[in-house]
Order: C-alpha cells, then sequence, then structure tokens
C-alpha cells in the first residue's frame, strides 16, 4: 500500500541549449501562480550568465528563483506549505537530487525540472537520464540547428569558434559565445572514442 499523498508528480524539460526550456519552465509557473499555488523555484548557483535569483530564458524572460549550490541547500529551503517546486538547469545538480524529487512527489507536490539530457558530448547528462526515468510526464524539446536550420537535438560547444574535443571538462557555463543548437549530423566533437577511426566532420 502508497504511503504516498494524492496529487504529487514530477515533470521534466529537457532538449539542447536554446531550445526553450526555461521559457517552458516560467511558462508552467506563471500558470501555478495564476492557480494560486505556493512555488518556490530555485536554480544553481554555478549558473552566473544572467541574474543570480533569477530564471533567465535566451529570450529574456524572467521569474525570481534561489540560487543554491547543491541539492541538500534545495531542500533545506523547502517550505511545507508549498505545492510546485520548479529546478532550471538540474543537470548541474549532484544525483541526490532524483531522491528529493521523488520524496517531494510523495508528498503530493509538483516537482518541475528543467535542463540538459546531454553533454556538448552527445552522452547522457547525469543526474537527467534518472529523472526523465522516474518522472510521470517528460517533455523534450528541440532547437535550429545553426549549420543547416533543421530540427537540433544536440549542443555544440566551440573554443574559439573550434569544435571542443571530448576530453574537455564537461561543465563550462555558457551562452551564445560558447555554445549552439546542432542536428545529429552537424554536432561535431573532437577526439570522440567511438569515431576514433572515422572522420569527424559533418557532411
Amino acid at each position: 500500500m502508497s504511503s504516498c499523498s494524492p496529487g504529487g508528480r514530477i515533470e521534466v524539460i529537457v532538449g539542447p541549449m536554446f531550445s526553450g526550456k526555461t521559457e517552458e519552465l516560467i511558462r508552467r509557473i506563471r500558470r501555478a501562480v495564476i492557480a494560486k499555488q505556493k512555488i518556490q523555484v530555485f536554480k544553481p548557483s554555478i549558473d552566473t550568465r544572467y541574474a543570480a535569483d533569477k530564471l533567465t530564458s535566451h529570450n529574456g524572460d524572467q521569474f525570481h528563483a534561489v540560487p543554491v549550490p547543491n541539492t541538500q541547500a534545495m531542500a533545506e529551503r523547502i517550505e511545507p506549505d508549498t505545492r510546485v517546486v520548479a529546478v532550471d538547469e538540474a543537470q548541474f545538480f549532484d544525483y541526490e537530487i532524483v531522491q528529493l524529487a521523488r520524496r517531494l512527489a510523495c508528498r503530493g507536490m509538483r516537482v518541475i525540472l528543467a535542463g540538459l539530457d546531454m553533454d556538448f558530448r552527445g552522452e547522457p547528462f547525469p543526474p537527467m537520464p534518472t529523472l526523465m526515468a522516474i518522472a510521470d510526464q517528460v517533455d523534450k524539446l528541440q532547437a535550429i540547428c545553426m549549420v543547416c536550420r533543421n530540427e537540433a537535438t544536440h549542443t555544440q560547444r566551440l573554443i574559439n569558434g573550434q569544435p571542443a574535443s571530448y576530453y574537455d571538462p564537461i561543465v563550462m557555463v555558457g551562452a551564445q559565445e560558447m555554445y549552439e543548437p546542432r542536428c545529429r549530423a552537424h554536432h561535431v566533437v573532437l577526439d570522440h572514442p567511438a569515431f576514433s577511426d572515422e572522420t569527424e566532420e559533418a557532411p
């Protein structure tokens, strides 16, 4: 017999950079505001690209958020009467965010998390795959490939205008100056071990 309260759910919004994840997260938050539900919004303190205490989409849309360094700090700030917990850039949090999301949903809260499903190498970005697996709803958004203008599902990292190496650090916070969306055909990762015997130039 389940000991969970009714009404709790986990929603995950994923996609490459510039696919509108934060914009969609803010849209859902604002609908919860209209419904007069108590909301708490969090973001990783490592993300300093825009205002430190705001979610900011690439189109300039904003909503107040509390920056936290890790999952434990987030958990300590969640109040008992909160109905909706929203988290942006969830890929930057430690794996404990999975268990926190489960606990909050079991307490009857709606938990909405947005983040990159893949890193710049095109590989799963923990803890997002596990969050997607346990979610009640997953929405995978696409961007526009900056090479061919088709749908983009990958994030291209650029260093001085050139594709980054597979062995570069996974976490490197940046925006248009370092990243752009690409389709699979035009996503290039130098030194990728899976393609070491093949040319890595996109067609």
